[in-house]
C-alpha cells in the first residue's frame, strides 16, 4: 500500500446549544477586534444571537446562490471600508461561499457556523459565478480556521431543505470514493459519513427538531466534506457545478437529483468503492442502499422541476465532458452522458 494523505488545519467545535460562546472563544483566539458577520436576511436574527458576544464592526446580508462575482466584489469592498480583521459566516453553502470569496483576496480568517448540511465550511474549495460559468478552485486562504457546529441552530430548517441539503452531503461522500486524489483514509471517512447521514436523515425528515437526528446528520456532513476536499471533485460535482452555473439551479436540490444517476453510472466499474458504500448503507448494493434511503424521504427527483430547460441538456454536455476527471470509473462519452442528463432532467429512476 502506498498513498499520501493531507489533513487540513482546522479546529471543530461540536456542542449543541453553545454556538455563541464557541464563536466568541474562536474570535478571541484569533485576537480579532473588528468582525464582519456574513449572513443572509433569513438568518439575520439567528446570526445576531450567535455573534452576541463578538466585537461586530459590520453585518453583511447580500448573499446570493453560486456567489456571483459582482456580489463577491461588493462584499470585499465593504470589508475593506470597515477595516475588519475576521469573518464570521452564519448560514448555508452560499453564505460560507461568500465569506470564502472575501477571504480569497484578503486573507481574513473565517469562523464558520453552518445552518445547513452543505459542508463548505470544512473545505478549502471556493466557487464564483460569472454569467453562466461557475469557476471553482482550491486555496488555503478560504479554509475556515474553525467551525462551530450547534445542532440547535438547524431545528427550524424546513424538511424539504433538510433532505436536499443532506443528500448534497451524501453526494460528497459518494464522489469522494472515486475522486481524483482519493486514498484509503478518504474512503474510511466517506463511508462513516454515509453511515451518519443514513442514520440521521430519516430522523430529521420525520421531525426537523430531532436533535439526535440533526447531530448525526451534521456529523456525517462534516466527514463528507473532509473526505471530499481531500479526494477531490469527481464526476457528480462537475456535472452539478456546470448545471448550477449555466441555469442558476438550486445547489442542494441539483445534487439530490443527480446523485442516484451518477452512482448507478459509476458503481459497476468501481467494485471496491461500491462495496464500501453498500456496507455503509447496510444494504446489498450501493444503488439499493441509496434507493432505500430516498424512498424513506421526500426527495427532489427531476431537474426540470427546478428550472433547467430541456435544450440545456445538449448545451451542458461539452463543458461537463471537459470537466470530468480522467480517472472516472466508467468512461464518459457524449452518448452516455446525454442519457444520464436526460434521465435526471425527466426524473427517471436510476
Amino acid at each position: 500500500m502506498k498513498f499520501m494523505h493531507e489533513s487540513l488545519p482546522q479546529r471543530v467545535r461540536f456542542a449543541t446549544g453553545e454556538a455563541a460562546a464557541a464563536v466568541a472563544a474562536e474570535i478571541e483566539a484569533l485576537g480579532a477586534r473588528r468582525v464582519m458577520v456574513v449572513a443572509g436576511a433569513r438568518e439575520a436574527e439567528l446570526a445576531t444571537r450567535v455573534t452576541d458576544l463578538v466585537p461586530v464592526a459590520l453585518r453583511h446580508d447580500e448573499v446570493v446562490m453560486h456567489v456571483p462575482v459582482e456580489v463577491a466584489e461588493r462584499a470585499r469592498d465593504r470589508a475593506a471600508e470597515a477595516a475588519v480583521d475576521a469573518l464570521v459566516c452564519v448560514g448555508g453553502g452560499s453564505t460560507t461561499g461568500l465569506a470564502k470569496a472575501v477571504a480569497l483576496t484578503t486573507g481574513l480568517p473565517i469562523v464558520a457556523v453552518p445552518t445547513t448540511y452543505a459542508g463548505s465550511e470544512a473545505t478549502n474549495v471556493w466557487g464564483l459565478t460569472s454569467g453562466e460559468t461557475k469557476t471553482t478552485g482550491i486555496d488555503a486562504r478560504v479554509l475556515p480556521r474553525s467551525v462551530v457546529y450547534d445542532a440547535s441552530l438547524l431545528t427550524t430548517l424546513p424538511g424539504e431543505m433538510t433532505v436536499a441539503s443532506g443528500l448534497n452531503a451524501l453526494a460528497h461522500c459518494i464522489d469522494a470514493m472515486w475522486g481524483p486524489r482519493v486514498d484509503p483514509i478518504d474512503r474510511v471517512n466517506a463511508a462513516e459519513g454515509i453511515r451518519g447521514l443514513a442514520t440521521g436523515l430519516p430522523l430529521v425528515a420525520a421531525d426537523s427538531a430531532n436533535i439526535e437526528g440533526i447531530e448525526q446528520t451534521l456529523y456525517g456532513a462534516y466527514l463528507a466534506a473532509v473526505s471530499f476536499t481531500s479526494a477531490g471533485s469527481g464526476m457528480h460535482h462537475k456535472i452539478c457545478h456546470v448545471l448550477g452555473g449555466m441555469f442558476n439551479l438550486p445547489h442542494a436540490q441539483t445534487h439530490a437529483v443527480v446523485l442516484p444517476h451518477v452512482l448507478a453510472f459509476n458503481a459497476p466499474a468501481a467494485p471496491e468503492a461500491e462495496a464500501r458504500i453498500a456496507a455503509a448503507f447496510g444494504a446489498p448494493s450501493a444503488v439499493a442502499g441509496l434507493d432505500a434511503l430516498r424512498t424513506a424521504l421526500s426527495v427532489p427527483k427531476a431537474l426540470k422541476d427546478y428550472g433547467m430547460p430541456e435544450d440545456g441538456i445538449a448545451r451542458a454536455v461539452a463543458p461537463i465532458m471537459a470537466a470530468i476527471p480522467d480517472n472516472n470509473p466508467t468512461p464518459v462519452t457524449e452518448e452516455n452522458l446525454t442519457a444520464l442528463l436526460t434521465a435526471a432532467w425527466v426524473g427517471e429512476e436510476s
